[in-house]
Parts: structure tokens; sequence; C-alpha cells
């Protein structure tokens, strides 16, 4: 196998991090992204979790190591120290609260204050099965 073939089966990797206020629903997207599975209820997430998966993009093996941060505030400061090495960030709020959409400028402001030079930044509206509570 030439040195060329070697390097193209070879995996990428992308850390992203999750941010948001607490109850956003970070642990379950994640969860279904991983796992392809809901989870109507979790836990509280304490500091931060972590998952991993490995999928195909344009052929090559990409790993996304997906860092799951609390929400509360007690862990904020925290955040930091999870976002740092980020090649992406998803900033998540929940649809039914008006609260979690006005932190986002806070967020993405951390982001881009305190983050990685070349993040890249997605906003996440989550929970659209609740969109009957859906605040305006």
């Amino acid at each position: 196998m030439s040195r060329r073939g070697s390097m193209d089966s070879r995996s990428r990797e992308v850390k992203v991090v999750l941010l948001g206020d607490t109850g956003v629903g970070k642990s379950s997207l994640v969860h279904r992204f991983v796992t392809n599975n809901f989870k109507p209820y979790s836990e509280s997430t304490i500091g931060a979790s972590f998952m991993s998966k490995m999928i195909m993009v344009d052929g090559s093996p990409m790993k996304f190591q997906i860092w799951d941060t609390a929400g509360q505030e007690k862990y904020h400061s925290l955040a930091p120290m999870y976002y740092r090495g980020a090649g992406a960030a998803i900033v998540v709020y929940d649809i039914t609260k008006m609260h979690s959409f006005r932190t986002l400028k806070e967020w993405i402001n951390e982001l881009q204050a305190q983050g990685p030079q070349d993040i890249a930044i997605a906003v996440a509206g989550n929970k659209r099965d609740l969109e009957s509570q859906r605040t305006k």
C-alpha cells in the first residue's frame, strides 16, 4: 500500500462542543446523534460529558469528539476548558424558553472572545416537538 493510501485510510478528528443554558436539551442531542436513540428525560450534566462517533465524510472516516457541557451557572466558568481546541461549537437554546434564546448572544460572544479563532459556530433551536409551548 502506498504511503498516500495509508494516509487516506486514517481518520480525521474534530472536537465539537455543545453550549447553552441548563435544560435546553444538549445531552439529548448528543445522545441522539451518537446512538440514534431518543431519551425524553436525562439527568443534568455535571461539568461535562464526552461521547464520540465515527462517520464517513466524502469517503473518509471522521471521528467526532463531542463535549456536552453543563448549562448550570455554577459550571459556566469551566466552559472555556471544554471548548479550547474545538473545531466547532453548537450553541443550543430551547424554543419554549425565551431566556435561553436571549443568552445565545452571550455564549457566542464568549466563544468569539475566548475560543479558537477559527471555530465554526452553529445555533440549534431544540424541542421542536414542544412547538405548542413555544414562547413568543
